[in-house]
């Protein structure tokens, strides 16, 4: 990580490279002459009909495809601040890699929580913008623990985010906060299908970590938990991962584990008013403390992937009701075209099927919410044999009863795709409004 770095600014610089490397020399114009002369063929390419020459110009493309390559994996530079009217890393566009923390509160004192958040709001700040937590000292004493635990030492900021949430038990009777739990964030129900297990449920502080680089999300989980000590446990745990920026400079719509496009419905993040009426939570919700917040749901979906690697590609596609290749709606030709439930195939049955997963899940269009998925592989299930793999599900609202219960409640009745998932971890948080300088994380609550 970097020493220092101005907070509270976004840039957008590119990381160069000297002559002396190889990415320079693919950036350096080559002539044909060039290429003659490094190949020692001068005209005798020429002579033998072109085809040393032609070799070397099918070589040069070669190059120009790869410099395309090398340019598009070059580090992105991008800092997001963490201090701002909202949390970072809810609208802010999905990073190839999530960390994700469940912790239990150890302390009974509102005092000791309190000053947990003020340690994690300093923390988070430094971690966002690059920088080593703790000052010079504090990680050079060779009789001292280091300040920071230093994976991260030399690595850029990656995009980093980290997002700070309470659970519904932060409400039980432990620090007299019960009169202060929104309405709109009840307890989960339990749905029809949900095999939870406990050791991926609940918590009474969540904590989402996103960045493009895996190792300095893991950095800031395990620095959360280290200052935590004392006064919060770690509870569970899971690492999420999309296709990265580099294997798909394009930043299309990211595909899951069964290999299906997975967030083409989600609302326009950049439209402020679609934003008010969908994730952040508003002054007359009836909480003043969460207003400019957003209550997040996290489900750990385990998909049953070799059953669903047997299943015909037509079979599929009605199960999600769109095409795997563009993901465009079944009848449609592309991703984006609105779903037409009215449309009928060559058969006169609706071309999206009435238990497809995206007719449930979008039916007449108003019920919304921000989806924010990662895929997960937490290797093999060695009481089945199979993969334990799936859907790390995270989507952000205004009002979860409205959405996320009112939306879930119908997959769970009829949706095709419950053939091949399973829920088996949920939790749900209040996300506080973003901090300000001087202030903390959830310093309008405490």
């Amino acid at each position: 990580m970097k020493k220092k770095l101005s907070e509270n600014t976004i840039s957008h610089n590119e990381t160069g490279t000297s002559d002396k490397t190889p990415g320079s020399l693919l950036n350096k114009p080559v002539s044909r002459r060039d290429i003659l002369k490094m190949a020692g063929v001068g005209g005798l390419g020429l002579l033998l009909g072109g085809g040393a020459a032609g070799a070397l110009f099918s070589s040069t493309q070669a190059i120009a495809r790869r410099k395309k390559v090398l340019n598009a994996g070059r580090s992105d530079r991008t800092v997001y601040p963490f201090y701002g009217k909202h949390q970072a890393g809810i609208i802010t566009p999905s990073q190839n890699f999530m960390c994700f923390a469940s912790f239990d509160l150890t302390s009974t004192q509102l005092d000791e929580v309190r000053a947990l958040f003020k340690k994690w709001t300093t923390a988070a700040a430094s971690m966002t913008q690059g920088l080593m937590l703790g000052d010079e000292p504090a990680n050079t004493n060779p009789n001292l623990p280091p300040a920071d635990t230093g994976e991260a030492a030399g690595l850029i900021p990656s995009k980093t985010t980290i997002t700070f949430g309470v659970g519904p038990s932060f409400f039980d009777s432990r620090f007299g906060l019960a009169g202060k739990r929104p309405a709109a964030f009840p307890d989960l129900p339990k749905f029809r299908g949900d095999a939870l297990q406990s050791e991926w449920c609940g918590g009474d502080v969540g904590v989402q970590v996103c960045a493009d680089d895996l190792q300095v999300a893991f950095h800031a989980v395990r620095n959360l938990a280290r200052i935590a000590r004392g006064t919060a446990v770690l509870r569970w745990t899971q690492e999420g991962f999309q296709r990265t920026t580099a294997a798909e400079p394009s930043s299309g719509t990211p595909r899951n584990l069964m290999g299906f496009k997975d967030g083409t419905g989600n609302p326009d993040v950049n439209d402020e008013e679609q934003m008010k009426q969908v994730v952040w939570v508003q002054p007359e919700d009836g909480a003043p403390w969460m207003a400019q917040g957003s209550y997040m749901v996290v489900r750990r979906i385990r998909m049953r992937l070799e059953v669903w690697d047997r299943s015909t590609l037509d079979d599929q596609q009605q199960t999600f009701g769109r095409y795997r290749d563009s993901g465009a709606p079944l009848g449609a030709h592309n991703e984006f075209d609105p779903l037409d439930f009215s449309a009928k195939d060559a058969s006169g049955n609706p071309a999206i099927p009435v238990n497809a997963h995206s007719r449930l899940a979008h039916m007449d269009g108003k019920t919304k919410l921000l989806r924010r998925a990662y895929s997960y592989s937490s290797g093999l299930d060695l009481k089945t044999g199979q993969l334990d793999a799936g859907l790390f599900f995270i989507c952000f609202q205004r009002d979860i009863r409205k959405q996320f219960v009112a939306m879930q409640e119908r997959l769970a009745a009829s949706d095709k795709l419950n053939e091949y998932i399973s829920h088996i971890g949920s939790a749900s948080f209040a996300c506080f409004p973003g901090a300000t300088e001087g202030g903390y994380i959830g310093d309008q609550l405490f």
